[in-house]
């Protein structure tokens, strides 16, 4: 009888960013890559094109890297200077997915959620999809993995015309406990929304009375000037 694969033991969040920007650099900077330490924790910690931003020390990345490493995911090198050591993704032999996916896996890593358009352009550089529904076929495959998915489709958010998608590198995403916290959410914000109106008319309904009050005095003729 064959035996089920078993999902890989899920990654912390710094090992996922770590991966994400190894898989990102590799195509937009391919004359530095593989990284060095310095270059790999200037990656995970920059601002731009990161959700969330981060600030981690070397110390963490390098630790993150030994658990990495241990688990194949990251290969070490000397490069072809042989002094300076460097680190090399390998991400897509360990889970066994395409260049595609493993594009969408990165983006995600570095982004957070995303609907399928977002990750098209997000991911643009990394890897180039046809069209949104490409994007959508690589995303049910990683969803629907027999060892395991790497992808999930997020509940529609209110007001949200697209599902998000996020990856599984970590484990589950947070979701609210209860289904309808987001129609709790929105109904706190319309009821914020409300309580900023009522203010609002208020203040207009005061300045009114104070309009009124004038009106008296701006409509009536000035007397006549007294003579001297």
């Amino acid at each position: 009888m064959t035996q089920a694969p078993v999902a890989p033991p899920p990654l912390s969040f710094l090992e996922a960013r770590i991966l994400g920007v190894l898989i990102e650099k590799e195509k937009t900077t391919p004359d530095t890559y593989p990284l060095t330490l310095n270059s790999l924790a200037a990656g995970c910690n920059q601002r731009s094109a990161r959700d969330p931003a981060i600030s981690a020390a070397e110390g963490e990345i390098q630790e993150a890297l030994e658990s990495l490493r241990s688990r194949l995911l990251v290969l070490e090198t000397y490069g072809a200077s042989g002094r300076v050591l460097r680190y090399a993704h390998n991400l897509g032999r360990v889970y066994a997915v395409p260049a595609a996916s493993v594009a969408l896996l990165a983006t995600l890593a570095l982004r957070g959620a995303q609907t399928i358009s977002e990750l098209r352009a997000n991911s643009e550089r990394l890897y180039r999809f046809d069209d949104s529904s490409s994007v959508e076929a690589y995303l049910q495959e990683l969803a629907t993995r027999n060892a395991g998915a790497l992808v999930v489709c997020l509940p529609k958010q209110p007001g949200s015309r697209e599902h998000r998608w996020a990856h599984l590198l970590c484990g589950e995403p947070t979701l609210p406990a209860n289904p309808a916290n987001g129609e709790i959410e929105a109904g706190g914000a319309s009821g914020d929304l409300t309580r900023r109106v009522a203010c609002l008319e208020q203040e207009v309904a005061e300045l009114r009375g104070a309009l009124q009050a004038l009106r008296p005095k701006v409509d009536s003729p000035d007397p006549p000037a007294t003579s001297t």
